[in-house]
């Protein structure tokens, strides 16, 4: 753990590793957000992950780091990357109440060519038209495995309330990993991922705290609790420190790329779980997807 105190030491190769774990745990998240949308109000519900994920977090980082205050332009850094998540969830979960979760995969293949337009602006990120036609190539394929190669159901595709929600929320989330490189200072991943979870706690506080009295805590169901400690776990804790160590060291772009692998981890979930194999033809947008990949991977300043 103290090689990742400062963003140093880990060999490239476990940082692909390591995000194709963190790709294969964010693509449950789409599916477990459906099945718990209507359990409670967004705002709260997002709340609730984030308590949850820096509770957990807590022993963890006052024993390891002390449990010191930061100081002010620190606490404004952890602000600003906390505050495009929390309006990316909120208006997830927002959204998911108006459209379908095949609707926001479709929609959240279009981040990491938003990032990388951020990550430009931002961080003069060298793209090079190779990677951006690679990026390209990326969406087609994952839009491809989604649709199961029916192009008919892609232009059938009704485009709702809720996707213009979520297409809000995506334009945030795609700041994310560029506002980590930019903001960060050396400090340890934990710390930083713990006091984003905390700020982004106040964030939501401010959002919604007029709104817990009302809650009806005694009648939400299990599987909603059980949906939220599965998310802050799995798709917050561990993808958030994940997300933010590996955008040290391969850049914002080729982290948000990771996302292309959303849709074939979920046509693995699903046949996983028994709902069977996909149509053939769907192949090819896997093998596209993987191509494209490679281009986008192949060096922050190749082009």
């Amino acid at each position: 753990m103290d090689s990742l105190r400062s963003g140093s030491g880990l060999a490239l190769w476990k940082v692909h590793g390591l995000m194709l774990v963190a790709a294969g745990l964010v693509s449950t998240s789409f599916t477990v957000g459906k099945a718990i949308a209507q359990g409670l109000d967004p705002a709260v519900l997002t709340l609730v992950r984030f308590l949850v994920a820096a509770l957990l977090m807590l022993p963890w980082v006052r024993r390891r780091f002390g449990l010191r205050l930061p100081d002010g332009p620190a606490l404004l850094r952890y602000s600003l990357i906390s505050g495009v998540l929390v309006g990316f969830f909120w208006l997830m979960f927002l959204s998911l109440r108006y459209t379908t979760a095949l609707n926001t995969g479709v929609i959240f293949t279009l981040v990491p060519g938003i990032s990388s337009l951020y990550s430009a602006l931002l961080l003069r990120e060298r793209l090079g038209r190779y990677r951006l036609v690679a990026l390209l190539l990326a969406t087609v394929g994952a839009v491809w495995v989604i649709f199961h190669g029916d192009m008919s159901r892609l232009v059938a595709m009704d485009l709702n309330r809720g996707d213009l929600i979520f297409f809000a929320g995506c334009l945030l989330m795609a700041l994310y990993t560029p506002l980590v490189k930019l903001l960060h200072r050396g400090e340890s991943m934990v710390v930083m991922t713990f006091w984003v979870l905390v700020t982004g706690t106040l964030w939501l506080l401010l959002l919604s705290g007029n709104r817990l009295p009302a809650v009806p805590w005694s009648r939400v169901a299990p599987t909603v609790w059980a949906g939220i400690v599965y998310l802050a776990v799995f798709s917050t804790i561990i993808t958030f420190f994940l997300s933010q160590l590996a955008t040290l060291y391969i850049g914002p772009t080729r982290v948000m790329a990771y996302s292309y692998l959303y849709p074939p981890c979920i046509l693995v979930l699903d046949w996983t779980f028994g709902h069977g194999l996909p149509p053939l033809q769907t192949l090819a947008g896997v093998v596209l997807i993987l191509l494209a990949m490679l281009v986008v991977q192949h060096g922050a300043s190749q082009g």
